[in-house]
């Protein structure tokens, strides 16, 4: 891999600036999802399970159907999943009050512990990147995240939520 450069190249929209971007993100995923997937290769679960106790942990109350539609998998994936998570007490699930076809999802204080278990090194190695970028950086970063990602409704309701309170 090229070494990384120190400044912005004024011609960050080249071939090689674009591919360093490629790899950056693949050894920034594999090492930020490495810890995690030891931490869930040790009860049996992969990457799904993670995705699934980040997101119902994130938004107790969360529906299935919103689930499905944040993790974009099929039911099938995500019962299969469910269904291990909520046998083995990480989640449970319960019947709307309004609507009784509603299955909500609530992380139990043992998924609780693991999410807290999970997520601990991938916040401290966020954090670590963000106070050595600095506030221009990770603002810069989140836009290039957002531009890469399908999902920016999801994070506008989050910014919204947040400058509300």
């Amino acid at each position: 891999m090229a070494e990384t450069k120190t400044r912005a190249n004024p011609l960050f929209l080249r071939q090689e600036e674009i591919r360093q971007g490629i790899e950056l993100l693949f050894f920034a995923y594999r090492d930020f999802t490495g810890e995690p997937d030891a931490i869930l290769a040790k009860r049996g679960f992969g990457r799904a399970h993670h995705r699934v106790i980040y997101f119902v942990g994130r938004q107790p109350g969360m529906m299935v159907g919103e689930l499905l539609g944040i993790l974009k998998i099929t039911k099938q994936s995500l019962s299969r999943v469910l269904k291990q998570l909520v046998d083995e007490g990480y989640i449970e699930q319960m019947t709307g009050e309004k609507d009784r076809r509603q299955r909500l999802l609530y992380l139990t204080d043992k998924g609780k512990a693991l999410e807290k278990e999970l997520s601990e090194t991938q916040r401290a190695r966020i954090a670590k990147a963000y106070r050595e970028a600095g506030a221009e950086a990770v603002e810069g970063f989140r836009k290039v995240l957002r531009g890469i990602t399908d999902e920016r409704a999801h994070f506008e309701r989050y910014e919204n939520r947040n400058s509300e309170g």
